[in-house]
């Protein structure tokens, strides 16, 4: 099988771009994870599911991938414009609990959803609180180079030291210096950030001393130092969601830029909005949380599969009715492969057409399409089979635990006979021998194209 050349759209450039990673068959991919003052919503883990597909594609092109991802457990402040009170301090506030309590919870539940997605965990899990002299380190090197001031409220970033800053969003900087759409306090310029914020004088349970005073580091800056300590000062992808591109990439990319004279990964990729009613679903807003969707009888891998329906440079709308739709077409794609033979071998055409839309920028519309084009096609069963498994090391789907599916030869034949007596019209009879095969331990699928039966959960 020829393996077709691997595109990612790189956000920096605008454009699909071939990848070369920098060493050979390896890939280091920094991810930005969850602030953990709250559960993450349906709208997060979309970003994490987009994260996970893009490990997947770049291991089956044959990288060895080291996935970093941070944990934010302190200095993100509630306003991207350094102002209001820290999100782990709100948090803690409102649970009523220590904001390493909080911190220690939230994350626990953020990874026991990725488990319930089938999110790979990732190589190498930083927390920001762990981390904080390194932080330190990297705001005195940007003091020396002078692109630092202090002001009354901690030590900030002067973005016109960089001719070219805010690239990655093209932003207008003459306008917004006109405009002023930002708090201005003591900064000297509206895009300026906080490197170090100072406590002052009201007390915090997350500080450290440091050579400028009292307090803790802002929420850029912890990115661009765990990034560089566990991949280096320049390294192959970094990702995120789209809503990191204006602020707070923008900022990452200024601080390396300025520390180390360029910009720290080669390419930059950001996953799109969940919305609800067109709107973006958020904490503050409207919430979604994967216990919620649970709660209303739906498999969490129903949202996987659902997320796979879009682009993930697109924004998908959520709705129930998508919902049930994806949990529908999950169950059946479960079905019509539990009856397929085992020991087929995989498909080349169909495999290099699956490789040619997963490595135009993770198309996995048209993939999960392929996938029931090939359940419908003339292929032998058993290589419909293990064509589908082996798609499914990207979908992520975990259809191969059904492998082990087996359903006995008298119940089998109940099947067969329900098949017949519906078909003469006797839907009481047939009812009556759906209960039997329920109170047997096996449920019926009825769809459009027959029906099928798997072991009653």
């Amino acid at each position: 099988m020829s393996q077709p050349e691997l595109l990612l759209f790189d956000t920096m450039a605008r454009e699909l771009r071939p990848f070369n990673s920098i060493q050979a068959n390896k890939v280091g991919l920094y991810a930005c994870g969850p602030t953990v003052y709250d559960y993450a919503h349906a709208g997060n883990l979309r970003t994490y599911l987009f994260v996970d597909v893009l490990r997947r594609a770049l291991e089956i092109n044959g990288y060895e991938v080291n996935h970093v991802m941070n944990i934010t457990d302190v200095g993100h402040l509630v306003s991207d414009a350094d102002t209001g009170e820290d999100k782990m301090e709100k948090g803690a506030r409102k649970q009523n609990k220590s904001a390493w309590e909080i911190a220690q919870f939230f994350e626990q539940a953020f990874f026991d959803d990725l488990k319930l997605l089938n999110i790979s965990t990732p190589s190498v899990i930083c927390r920001a609180t762990e981390h904080i002299q390194d932080q330190i380190n990297f705001i005195q090197e940007l003091e020396t180079k002078g692109f630092t001031y202090q002001t009354s409220d901690g030590v900030y970033f002067n973005t016109d030291r960089l001719a070219d800053y805010g690239k990655l969003a093209r932003l207008d900087k003459q306008g917004l210096e006109a405009g002023i759409r930002v708090e201005m306090a003591e900064k000297k310029h509206p895009t300026d950030f906080a490197l170090w914020k100072f406590s002052g004088d009201k007390p915090r349970q997350m500080e450290w001393q440091s050579p400028w005073g009292i307090g803790f580091p802002g929420w850029h800056i912890e990115c661009s130092a765990m990034a560089e300590k566990y991949l280096g000062d320049v390294f192959d992808i970094h990702v995120g969601g789209e809503d990191h591109i204006p602020v707070h990439h923008t900022n990452e990319i200024a601080q390396c830029q300025a520390k180390n004279g360029h910009v720290q990964a080669n390419y930059w990729l950001h996953g799109y909005f969940l919305q609800l009613k067109k709107e973006k679903i958020s904490k503050s807003g409207t919430s979604l949380r994967l216990d919620a969707l649970i709660a209303k009888g739906y498999e969490p891998m129903a949202y996987r599969y659902l997320t796979l329906t879009s682009h993930y440079r697109s924004h998908l709308s959520f709705t129930w009715e998508g919902l049930s739709g994806a949990q529908k077409a999950l169950h059946r794609l479960r079905n019509k492969v539990a009856f397929l033979p085992s020991n087929g071998k995989v498909d080349e055409s169909y495999s290099e057409l699956f490789m040619r839309h997963i490595n135009r920028d993770l198309n996995m519309p048209q993939a999960l399409a392929l996938v029931w084009e090939i359940l419908n096609s003339e292929l032998l069963p058993e290589n419909k089979r293990a064509t589908v498994l082996f798609f499914d090391r990207i979908l992520g789907l975990d259809i191969h635990k059904i492998e082990t599916v087996e359903i006995p030869e008298h119940i089998s034949r109940l099947v067969k006979l329900r098949t017949q007596v519906k078909q003469q019209g006797n839907y009481k009879k047939a009812d009556a021998i759906r209960n039997q095969i329920h109170d047997l331990g096996y449920q019926v699928n009825d769809s459009g194209d027959g029906s099928t039966v798997t072991i009653r959960s």
